[in-house]
């Protein structure tokens, strides 16, 4: 980042974070489903997220609702996974891993985790968290993960079809404790996607072990610092101990693109420490 033309600093907190952490909308991931899989599958899965508050040795069982509003029967399978997100922000997951630090896999168990669900019917999956003792403060995390497939298929055809099972997850997060908040924002710089309109793309780096939230306004001034724009940073999670970009279009349709001129553009985020980080590059846009 050139520091002679793009600065960050801190500003008092504009406004109070009313959740030290909040959670990420859990992914939906259709695993290509199509044919007669696609055809017969139509399940809703309440929530997609779960926000836990912890200490260690306590456990708590939470209730997902698994909804089958297609026209066949269904057979679901529940597991948990690990999962994480890459600097983009696109969730990846993966088998229980008991090497990731901030893995909370081991500490849930699911019940059930294999049923049938009649068409037009709902089934209740449990899962139970149990957080050890001698856990250190931090933002702990797993996804239940719920896989389905047309119960009424044939094995050989269910061989056939494996591919084409769909899947959804409920994102779980804990926190263990009261870990503090270390987040710094580290770049910002702008980007021209193919076919749309510039971003503002502000890097942040979680040093501390607890995730947190993005809220905050990206504020775009024209000539004589009037203000042309204002526009809202998308509420998104920081991992612990990684870094993310927080994309933010500069228009979308409710503000049509910029017209051609160079422009000052402020960028103020709160991820709940006592002041805000705060960014500030250039805008450039060619004639057309």
């Amino acid at each position: 980042m050139d520091l002679q033309r793009r600065h960050l600093y801190r500003l008092g907190r504009l406004h109070a974070l009313g959740t030290l952490i909040a959670l990420s909308a859990a992914a939906a991931d259709p695993a290509g489903a199509t044919g007669s899989a696609q055809d017969l599958l139509s399940v809703e899965v309440t929530p997609l997220r779960a926000e836990l508050k912890m200490v260690p040795g306590a456990s708590l069982t939470q209730a997902v609702t698994v909804r089958n509003d297609g026209t066949q029967p269904i057979h679901m399978y529940a597991r948990v996974d690990d999962w994480f997100l890459s600097k983009d922000g696109t969730p990846q997951f993966k088998p229980s891993d008991p090497t990731d630090p901030f893995s909370a896999a081991a500490w849930l168990k699911l019940n059930p985790t294999d049923q049938i669900i009649p068409a037009g019917k709902a089934a209740i999956v449990r899962f139970t968290m149990a957080v050890p003792h001698g856990v250190a403060d931090g933002g702990y995390r797993a996804a239940v993960m719920f896989e389905f497939d047309p119960s009424g298929t044939s094995p050989q055809s269910q061989g056939r079809d494996v591919r084409f099972r769909s899947r959804v997850a409920t994102i779980v997060y804990a926190t263990v404790g009261k870990p503090a908040i270390a987040v710094e924002m580290t770049d910002l710089q702008i980007s021209v996607p193919k076919d749309r309109p510039p971003e503002v793309v502000a890097t942040l780096k979680n040093t501390g072990r607890t995730h947190v939230r993005t809220t905050g306004t990206v504020i775009i001034y024209g000539p004589g610092d009037s203000i042309v724009r204002k526009l809202t940073v998308p509420n998104v999670p920081v991992l612990p101990e990684s870094e993310r970009d927080v994309h933010v279009p500069t228009s979308d349709d409710a503000h049509p693109p910029l017209p051609a001129g160079r422009y000052r553009v402020e960028v103020r985020i709160d991820v709940g420490l006592p002041s805000l980080l705060v960014g500030e590059t250039t805008l450039e846009i060619p004639p057309r």
